[in-house]
């Protein structure tokens, strides 16, 4: 099992007590310098969201076709599904490198990576040569994404920890939206740069953070977990009170940290890949992230994130300029949904936005079956119709299954299983979407509207799995939170043998840490350097 050693029951977490009033994001300078960092970090999700965005695009885009003998059957699908091919080859990789060098050093790899496969993406002379590309890009984008929504979620100010998560995954529309208006505004271009432009400033993210993660904090967990005590308590303090190594969220942050992970590790054994099966509480976890992995891409949002262009041509609307103009209206909408959904987690909760989604993603799903079959007769007012039911199901979509589908996997699990368990997560996504962008074209073109009803069927599902196993997280640090599966009243760990005395730590300097001082066995390194 994985626990926390202060772990309170009830709705508020035991660290909020011990927040200043006066230390808010807008009004202390430090938590504005981390909330930047974190940003740098979430942008990695945008480099994911500008490739489905761009691939709609380019299958709208004259001189793709031309220069590419615009692709059909298999080899469209393989052109879309080849980047998550990609990323599937990286997996038995990511999780040992974010776990043996750093969170940080992981994002700087993938974006080198990324920024390779860009190139030559942007060069390319031949199909062959882009679907190569395309692979390098997803090997890259494994190791980034596998490491960067982590390194958010264990240096954000805890307050907003959560929001911060959530966004993660909510600026995957931020890329979608620079690819869908790069593809309208290039569409003009007479040349060859009109599909190799979007394809260039894909990697704009990537370079960003080449040039600004190594300056970046690394995570207060990996630190200590590697024997970096004084370095980690010094990241909390320089961030989180102003530098105040002596204050109470800080020394609380970092007692239950320490705590935690000495317990996973010597009393729970919760750290190779067998705790998964052999742990009933790591059993419920990936019965979840599993679970809530497919609903992310089989709840019909897969039709509409890769192959808008056939359900525009289907309903009659061929005008490549309006189905640009579409797409990138809808990436704006999605983007302002998600962004603000992210900021409900902690007020409504988790558990009631996943609900809420699902019901309205019945409704409105079900509400486009009707209209596109109408639509396919030649019925405008339900082509029409059927636009207005695919901003309103994404909408729904986009309440939960967007910001918390990240959000929710990292928090539920223990740090010392955390890498492992997201890896387990990313991986059920890239299978769910090479199974869509295979299926899915092939399904469409044989059945046409009456695919639609499968997901009609499969949204009940997700509705039911969702209200018998979705845990309420709200409110709690990331060791409360993975706690709350192991069936642990882990206020029992504190007086337990195992347990440091947490007082200890509120009230001053560990006598470890301050022994080691002493010893010289911690050198004094700057607050942000991992090394």
């Amino acid at each position: 099992m994985g626990a926390s050693a202060a772990v309170v029951s009830g709705e508020k977490s035991g660290y909020a007590h011990l927040l200043n009033p006066n230390r808010t994001w807008y009004s202390n300078k430090r938590i504005i310098i981390l909330n930047a960092w974190i940003v740098l970090f979430l942008i990695t999700s945008s480099t994911n969201g500008y490739d489905g965005s761009m691939m709609n695009g380019l299958q709208s885009l004259t001189q793709w076709e031309t220069d590419f003998n615009f692709p059909h059957g298999s080899l469209l699908g393989l052109l879309n599904a080849i980047q998550n091919i990609g990323s599937l080859a990286a997996y038995p990789f990511s999780p040992y490198i974010s776990d043996g060098v750093g969170r940080r050093p992981t994002v700087f790899f993938g974006a080198v990576l990324m920024c390779a496969g860009v190139a030559v993406q942007t060069a390319s002379q031949s199909v062959n040569m882009f679907i190569g590309a395309r692979f390098l890009i997803g090997f890259g984008l494994t190791f980034a994404a596998n490491a960067a929504p982590m390194l958010v979620s264990e240096i954000a100010y805890p307050p907003y920890r959560a929001p911060l998560t959530a966004l993660y995954n909510s600026l995957w529309y931020s890329g979608s939206i620079i690819a869908a208006w790069t593809t309208f505004g290039s569409f003009k271009i007479p040349t060859s740069w009109s599909w190799r432009l979007p394809s260039l400033l894909q990697g704009l993210p990537a370079i960003i953070q080449i040039c600004l993660v190594p300056f970046a904090p690394e995570s207060p967990r990996w630190l200590i977990s590697k024997g970096k005590d004084q370095q980690a308590l010094r990241t909390l303090a320089y961030y989180h009170a102003d530098g105040d190594e002596n204050d109470p969220l800080v020394q609380y942050e970092y007692a239950e940290i320490k705590a935690a992970l000495e317990f996973d590790r010597t009393v729970a054994a919760n750290v190779g890949w067998k705790s998964f099966i052999q742990k009933a509480g790591n059993r419920k976890r990936v019965r979840i992230i599993v679970a809530i992995a497919f609903f992310s891409q089989w709840s019909g949002n897969g039709l509409v994130s890769y192959y808008l262009n056939k359900i525009f041509n289907a309903i009659g609307i061929t005008n490549p300029t309006t189905q640009l103009l579409i797409n990138g209206l809808l990436q704006i909408m999605n983007l302002i949904v998600a962004a603000s959904s992210s900021f409900l987690i902690d007020r409504v909760g988790r558990r009631t936005l996943f609900l809420t989604s699902c019901i309205l993603m019945i409704v409105f799903w079900t509400a486009q079956t009707i209209a596109f079959e109408q639509s396919t007769k030649g019925s405008k007012m339900a082509s029409h119709a059927t636009i207005a039911f695919v901003f309103l199901y994404y909408a729904a979509y986009d309440i939960a299954f967007t910001p918390l589908i990240v959000a929710y996997t990292v928090e539920i699990l223990p740090y010392s299983i955390r890498a492992k368990g997201f890896t387990i997560f990313n991986f059920t996504i890239s299978l769910a979407l090479i199974f869509n962008q295979y299926v899915n074209p092939v399904a469409l073109s044989h059945l046409g509207w009456k695919y639609y009803i499968v997901y009609c069927c499969w949204l009940v599902v997700e509705l039911l799995f969702c209200y018998r196993y979705i845990i309420e997280t709200k409110n709690r640090t990331l060791e409360e939170t993975a706690a709350l599966f192991d069936g642990v009243d882990t206020t029992d760990l504190i007086s337990g043998p195992m347990a440091p005395d947490v007082n200890q730590f509120i009230h001053g300097k560990s006598e470890s840490i301050e022994e080691d001082e002493k010893s010289g066995k911690i050198s004094h390194e700057s607050h942000h350097d991992s090394a």
